[in-house]
């Protein structure tokens, strides 16, 4: 198993409640050398998959994307709002302050697999977010 030449900061993912079947995790990655994320894994998840927003005329759309290149020494940022990683069919639901084991697979040019082991906060919002800000609850 060859260790991945990524840096993941900032990672966090979003608290779910009870009965919601996803939520997103975010983080800002950092590659040494070129390559893609090609796949997230977690235990937590009965689906994980690297997904994009994009506003399409005037309606945001979200949807899976099969990979993600990750420029030599550029850091890509997977937000709310851009590129994430969506938790599907939640085994349980996200408690604050608790984490999530993620798994980021990535392929560089060569097709050669590496793996990054995650341990994500979940958290309310972004760490270093202020409060009110994105706190649009949905009843």
């Amino acid at each position: 198993q060859t260790a991945a030449p990524v840096a993941a900061e900032g990672a966090w993912a979003r608290a779910s409640v009870p009965g919601q079947k996803a939520t997103g995790a975010f983080m800002r990655l950092t590659a040494s050398e070129a390559t893609r994320l090609v796949r997230a894994e977690s235990p937590a998840a009965g689906v994980t998959e690297v997904h994009e927003m994009k506003m399409e005329g005037d309606v945001m759309k979200m949807r899976a994307v099969p990979a993600l290149d990750l420029p030599a020494g550029k850091a890509v940022e997977l937000k709310p709002g851009g590129y994430h990683v969506m938790l599907m069919d939640l085994k349980a639901p996200l408690a604050k302050g608790t984490a999530v084991p993620l798994t980021l697979v990535f392929k560089n040019a060569q097709g050669v697999e590496s793996q990054l082991q995650l341990e994500v906060p979940v958290s309310a919002q972004a760490p270093g977010a202020h409060a009110g800000h994105g706190a649009g609850m949905k009843h």
